[in-house]
C-alpha cells in the first residue's frame, strides 16, 4: 500500500523454535490499547538480549503474539503568522500516516515465552521489563 510505514518490528519468532519446552509464561494486556511498533521492537529486543545473555539461544523460545496492522495519521498544521491562508483546518483532514501500531484487546497475549521450569524465574524479570515498554498496565501468567 503505497503510503503506509512500514511496521518497525521486524522478528516474531526468536530463540530455539524447535525445543521441547514444558512451561510457557505470558504477558497479557489488562486493559485496551494501541501499541506502536516501535514498543513492541524495544520489548522484543530488551527480553531477546536478557535471556540469550543470561540463560542462553538454546534454552527458550519467544513469540510476539500482537501484529502492528492500524495505520496512525496525522494532519500537519502549521503554527506561524499567516497560516490560516496556506491550510485548510478540518477541511480534508485525512492526514498522513507517520506509523503502525496493534490494536489490543483486554486479556490478550503480548508475548509468549516458553522454556524449562529451571528459568521461569529469570523469563519473569525479562517480562517484567518488558512491560515497561507498553502504556497499557500488564500481567505475568506461568501456565
Amino acid at each position: 500500500m503505497r503510503g503506509v510505514p512500514d511496521p518497525k518490528i521486524r522478528l516474531f519468532d526468536l530463540g530455539n523454535s524447535s525445543g521441547d519446552f514444558p512451561a510457557q509464561i505470558d504477558l497479557i494486556a489488562e486493559e485496551e490499547a494501541q501499541i506502536r511498533s516501535e514498543a513492541l521492537e524495544a520489548a522484543r529486543i530488551l527480553v531477546n538480549r536478557y535471556l540469550t545473555q543470561t540463560i542462553g539461544r538454546a534454552k527458550y523460545h519467544m513469540r510476539i503474539r500482537v501484529y502492528p496492522h492500524h495505520v496512525l495519521r496525522e494532519n500537519k498544521m502549521m503554527a506561524v503568522a499567516g497560516a490560516d491562508r496556506l491550510q485548510d483546518g478540518m477541511r480534508k483532514a485525512f492526514g498522513k500516516p507517520i506509523a503502525t501500531a496493534a490494536r489490543v484487546r483486554s486479556g490478550q497475549v503480548l508475548i509468549s515465552v516458553r522454556a524449562n521450569e529451571e528459568d521461569l524465574e529469570i523469563i519473569k524479570e525479562a517480562l517484567r521489563r518488558a512491560n515497561h515498554k507498553f502504556s497499557p498496565p500488564c500481567r505475568i501468567v506461568v501456565r
